[in-house]
């Protein structure tokens, strides 16, 4: 077997707001002091004038950000998920998402950050963000991102670029594999099945992504025939293809760097709940903060939570017993 392509989604990042920035002179870039973590500083070596490093003040990135959009700029703000929005959320939703120019919804910014979820690991438990996407999920007229490997983020920050309106997406400290095609589609609010089945459905977002795909196989292996669903648009969610997925499997295994209440399983337990009710089993932070980890203990701390392909197929074992 070949070993998986690792790809760095912070500098995938940054060459996709170079490409976008000489496509389109009205994108600013602006970091709080960790542009060379997150490597946007060469947006800026590239075009200084549009270039805003406003230092360790993340309150005052997002407020700059959403002045610039209302002067007709894209922002692109960026810095680590603990910060945005842990630091800013009263910026973030009084300044982006609640100013609405006339027939629009929001200001016209992007919030792309690095450094979530569990796997940041060496950062500690202080700086594992595992509550973010509850909490940008409930802001009026924002649209939540996990992408799952450099692919994604570079058709998403294209999308973005595109598309008016306040976003957020985060990205992940470690390098990832590579799972979708370059001719892969991204449309808002449209989930990808990256793997057909019909006994049960891994729903599954950012890096949990791969490790869904590696629990699929397995359990292939064992006659059991598994879905899995990148569910890449948090916000908004895709109804249809997880009704279509509940009709078809019958239970559905939610997995995510993330505290189970408020993040994407809660999100797809909603849905389903209106839609088709069905099992489901959510895997993420069990309500608990993460720990410091080193680099190579990050799968330990992972394992700690059940964020591993052995466990995803464990829980689609057994949530097949619970088939209404």
């Amino acid at each position: 077997m070949n070993e998986p392509i690792m790809t760095d989604m912070r500098s995938e990042y940054s060459k996709t707001l170079i490409q976008i920035g000489k496509e389109n002179p009205n994108v600013v870039v602006l970091g709080a002091d960790t542009t060379d973590s997150l490597k946007t500083s060469s947006f800026g070596k590239e075009f200084p004038d549009r270039f805003f490093n406003v230092g360790i003040a993340e309150a005052n990135l997002v407020t700059v950000s959403a002045g610039l959009a209302a002067s007709g700029k894209i922002s692109f703000a960026s810095t680590y998920a603990i910060f945005l929005p842990g630091r800013a959320v009263d910026q973030i939703r009084n300044n982006i998402a609640y100013p609405s120019p006339e027939g629009k919804q929001g200001l016209n910014v992007k919030l792309v950050v690095s450094h979530g979820g569990l796997s940041v690991g060496p950062d500690g438990g202080s700086h594992q963000q595992i509550e973010d996407i509850a909490i940008m999920r409930v802001i009026p007229n924002f649209r939540v991102f996990i992408p799952a490997d450099t692919i994604s983020v570079s058709k998403l920050t294209h999308l973005m670029a595109n598309e008016y309106g306040p976003f957020y997406m985060r990205m992940a400290r470690s390098k990832t594999s590579i799972v979708h095609s370059e001719s892969q589609d991204f449309q808002i609010g449209r989930g990808i099945t990256l793997r057909d089945g019909s006994d049960c459905t891994i729903a599954a977002c950012g890096i949990t992504v791969k490790m869904a795909l590696d629990a699929a196989e397995s359990l292939q292996q064992e006659g059991i025939s598994c879905r899995v669903l990148d569910m890449f648009s948090i916000k908004p969610i895709d109804n249809e293809i997880l009704e279509k997925a509940a009709r078809e499997t019958g239970c559905i295994v939610t997995t995510e760097e993330h505290n189970i209440f408020g993040g994407m399983g809660s999100a797809v337990t909603e849905s389903v709940s209106e839609s088709y009710p069905v099992p489901i089993k959510r895997i993420g932070a069990q309500d608990m903060f993460g720990e410091s980890a080193r680099d190579n203990e990050v799968p330990l701390l992972l394992e700690k939570h059940g964020i591993t392909a052995f466990n995803m197929a464990k829980q689609v074992r057994e949530i097949r017993n619970k088939k209404l």
